[in-house]
């Protein structure tokens, strides 16, 4: 039997948390997460060999002496709808993972960004791992953007890039992606666990100490998650996911994780033969194809962050020939459907068990929040009573188990882009309209319980 050495010695780590086993096993004992560890080849002692970054000492000073006008230069990427959801542009020393599913767009939005970043004369480095220069260069020209002063390179060892970027002492670094880098002090191959957190420990450390805003591009797992370790998303600054529905033009990226500004921002882009298009005004976009008035189509006012935004709800509800009724959602939880079913059922007296319930957001926007509800119940009740509702009709609330009508955040915000879109009444919760202040051309209707708000529409 050969003894096992420091050279052939194994170990396995899990990819979602890091933790480490010496023997595989089907569950994480760190994290529970099943079929996570996978094999790696365990590190020889002795020191690192890899080539150590240069570090700034500063001594502690007070907060007052620190400059407010420093902290928050932020460099504009010249796209609004990114600087939008960056809460006002790049931060100095700043990191961001930009994540999403494949052929989303991830690499076109970031040459875009990068390509807005050097309309002052700024350097700025592009290092790629999986792509060659030649295919950056076919992608610009279809951008219509080659600009001089953006620097690529196809690099994925670290230490070159370190080099690299401390040759050209570029004004913002963007890596694309962080799963293809690799230290050559670390035995795993590039996008294992240890590889990605210490690349991004030592992109991090190398960003703060030189103040250079650093992009990194990261790939997703099946189920939707950024691959990797969790601590991934805790080292970096930002982390905004770049979603949409491949069979809409439509793209959303999301901020989850910022801490220089809001959270739960949204930008709206659409995908063209020549890059992504910023959408200002993604409500008339969302209903420029509204069809005439048919039943089970409704207008609801959602909040994405700060922006409100006007999408249409379309619900279809058909008898059923199965055992077991399908309730289908696209764009809202399905559990959250089930309970609106439940609540339509009990307070509305609508025989709904042998029904076949479809739901869905038009344009591939996803709905978290609960002021859909009300309107969920009113386009699923004209789907059922075959009646269409008033085209210039807009509706948002809250429903309780109880079948009132409960108030949500914002009202303002929400009217007044019901009204700039030319809509001429609104169904709203009665609790706290009376605070709000009249609008021109808007009729608002306060409704308490679902029983009238079936009434009045």
């Amino acid at each position: 039997m050969v003894k096992e050495t420091a050279r052939n010695k194994k170990k396995y780590a899990c990819q979602t948390c890091g933790q480490v086993s010496p023997k595989w096993l089907g569950s994480c004992p760190g994290c529970g997460a099943w079929n996570t560890l996978v094999e790696e080849p365990a590190a020889p002692g002795g020191r690192r060999t890899g080539r150590p970054l240069s570090r700034h000492v500063q001594d502690p000073v007070p907060i007052s002496d620190i400059s407010a006008a420093q902290c928050d230069s932020r460099l504009q990427t010249g796209m609004d709808e990114m600087d939008r959801v960056l809460g006002g542009g790049l931060v100095p020393g700043g990191m961001v993972l930009l994540s999403g599913e494949p052929g989303i767009g991830k690499s076109t939005l970031l040459l875009q960004i990068l390509a807005g970043l050097t309309s002052d004369r700024r350097t700025i480095l592009y290092v790629s791992g999986e792509e060659s220069l030649n295919q950056i260069r076919l992608r610009a020209e279809r951008l219509g953007s080659i600009p001089e002063t953006l620097w690529v390179a196809a690099e994925s060892d670290f230490d070159r890039i370190v080099e690299i970027a401390e040759e050209k002492s570029p004004a913002v670094m963007a890596v694309d992606s962080v799963q293809t880098i690799s230290c050559s002090d670390i035995s795993s191959a590039p996008g294992s666990v240890s590889q990605v957190r210490e690349a991004t420990a030592r992109l991090m450390q190398f960003a703060k100490a030189r103040d250079i805003p650093v992009i990194l591009v990261g790939h997703v797992t099946k189920e939707g998650t950024i691959a990797g370790p969790r601590v991934l998303e805790h080292l970096v600054d930002t982390v905004l996911y770049f979603e949409g529905d491949r069979s809409h033009t439509f793209r959303l990226l999301r901020t989850v994780k910022n801490r220089y500004g809001p959270t739960h921002e949204i930008g709206v882009f659409e995908m063209s033969g020549t890059g992504l298009m910023e959408v200002p005004n993604p409500s008339e976009i969302f209903l420029s194809q509204r069809p005439e008035p048919v039943p089970g189509s409704i207008i609801v006012p959602c909040m994405e962050g700060t922006r409100p935004i006007l999408v249409e709800i379309q619900s279809l509800v058909s008898p059923s020939h199965l055992n077991m009724p399908r309730r289908t959602a696209t764009g809202i939880d399905n559990n959250r459907l089930a309970l609106l079913v439940a609540i339509m059922e009990r307070h509305l007296a609508v025989p709904l068990y042998d029904r076949d319930i479809f739901v869905n957001v038009v344009g591939g926007m996803k709905i978290t929040e609960t002021a859909a509800d009300l309107g969920i119940i009113l386009a699923m009740l004209s789907s059922l009573n075959d009646t269409p509702l008033d085209r210039g009709t807009a509706v948002f609330g809250e429903v309780g188990l109880t079948g009132e009508v409960r108030p949500v955040s914002r009202h303002d915000m929400r009217l007044n882009e019901v009204r700039r879109l030319g809509l001429r009444r609104c169904i709203i919760p009665v609790h706290g309209s009376e605070r709000l202040t009249a609008l021109e051309a808007l009729d608002t209707v306060p409704v308490k319980t679902i029983s009238e708000a079936s009434k009045v529409c």
